[in-house]
């Protein structure tokens, strides 16, 4: 049996391994990426038709090539996934689609890795986890299956049409489950959105885009904190961009309410945290206008004033008069969309490197097993770290770490 031996293997060619891969190569480690679907697999089959980029297109993209066409646009999934298709051609990275990793284990007596795919095994001096957090749906066991209404991640809504007629509910206020329930909506649903804690940064302001006012802030190079790391971002770039402000969607019919918490009974349990959730979600949105304001004046900038940024949408009944008890068959509703995220699956990677969550031990992408990194985590260094543009900086990073190690290993006192 042949083994190639590689500098690094890197697994998964979304825009973390691509990104692995440019660096990679300017540092001149040999290395493959195994791919088992298509380059950028999720961008295509895991996300609904209308998904767009939720930044411009001069912004969340990778250093070395712009996006076609307006750079102000928010960019399609497929053209996403066709500019990674581009961007792999362009630097010629060793990309193997239709490869599954199938195992990772320490070599014994000398550095690195055994790697078995689906088609050959690899010795490599380090292995790269590059398929990011959002690997497996999380889907909460809270409704049984044998309950009449039809229960899919959002990882797996397409659009209006897969749905039977009937009231929907959306379970998790993020970009996904906002910019789903809202589609929804505009196609003449019936609409539950159960909202949990959120920021909800302004789309643009002051003819600026959001992604413009947190780079001047200084905010996408924030590190991660307890409170800040799990929070929910509800921002669009759908139909054209707009800011996501929850009592205007209330006033245009969909009813919102607080966390989902239990189900008994034919109802779901909702927990009294609706108001709460909102107020917070519009501290944080007015507290970025402020920022931007001072920044603004302190800077000298000439930015158009924008007052009415700062009218927020009024409380409608279902604010006012929240709802704590749900009968799915009372209210007419005949499917549930879970957008409560994903989890991890590194089941490939047998190494004693995770914590009792299942979450990879490591400082900044490097793990505590010499050889072994991770990228596109979020918050990996920083806020921008499972973005586009910022995983491109993260990779950079590792492949320094991994040139710097491999010298050391290479030197030899021998005259």
């Amino acid at each position: 049996m042949t083994i190639e031996k590689v500098d690094a293997l890197v697994v998964g060619a979304g825009q973390a391994g691509v990104a692995m891969s440019e660096h990679l190569s300017a540092n001149g480690l040999s290395h493959v990426v195994l791919e088992k679907g298509r380059i950028a697999e999720r961008w295509r089959s895991e996300r609904w038709d209308s998904l767009v980029a939720n930044g411009p297109a001069w912004h969340d993209r990778f250093p070395g090539l712009t996006f076609k066409g307006n750079p102000d646009a928010f960019v399609p999934k497929e053209q996403v996934a066709d500019y990674f298709v581009d961007y792999v051609e362009k630097i010629k990275a060793p990309v193997k689609s239709g490869v599954e990793v199938t195992s990772a284990t320490r070599l014994q007596g000398k550095p690195g890795f055994l790697v078995e795919t689906t088609e050959g095994t690899y010795e490599a001096g380090n292995v790269i986890a590059a398929t990011g957090a959002f690997q497996t749906p999380v889907f909460p066991d809270l409704i049984p299956a044998a309950v009449d209404v039809h229960q899919i991640h959002s990882a797996s809504y397409k659009n209006p049409e897969q749905l039977p007629q009937g009231a929907v509910l959306v379970v998790g206020a993020g970009s996904s489950g906002t910019q789903i329930a809202e589609e929804l909506l505009t196609s003449g649903r019936k609409v539950f959105l159960s909202v949990g804690p959120h920021d909800r940064p302004p789309r643009s302001y002051r003819g600026r885009d959001f992604v413009w006012w947190l780079g001047v802030l200084n905010k996408w190079d924030a590190e991660a904190t307890p409170e800040a790391d799990h929070v929910t971002i509800a921002v669009s770039g759908a139909n054209g961009g707009h800011t996501i402000d929850f009592r205007k969607l209330a006033e245009r019919g969909m009813l919102l309410m607080g966390r989902t918490e239990g189900y008994e009974g034919g109802k779901l349990k909702i927990a009294p945290d609706l108001t709460r959730n909102l107020s917070a979600g519009d501290a944080n949105y007015l507290a970025v206008l402020d920022e931007a304001d001072a920044f603004a004046e302190r800077n000298g900038l000439d930015l158009p004033e924008e007052p009415e940024a700062r009218i927020l949408g009024k409380d409608t009944d279902c604010i006012s008069n929240p709802i704590f008890e749900l009968d799915l068959q009372d209210a007419g509703i005949t499917s549930v969309i879970w957008a409560t995220g994903f989890k991890r699956d590194y089941g490939w990677l047998k190494v004693d490197i995770f914590d009792a969550s299942g979450a990879p031990l490591h400082k900044r992408g490097i793990s505590n097993e010499p050889g072994v990194y991770f990228l596109g985590l979020p918050w990996q260094t920083r806020r921008g770290s499972s973005f586009i543009w910022g995983v491109w900086y993260d990779a950079k990073y590792l492949a320094d770490h991994m040139t710097k190690q491999k010298n050391y290993l290479a030197y030899s006192n021998a005259h």
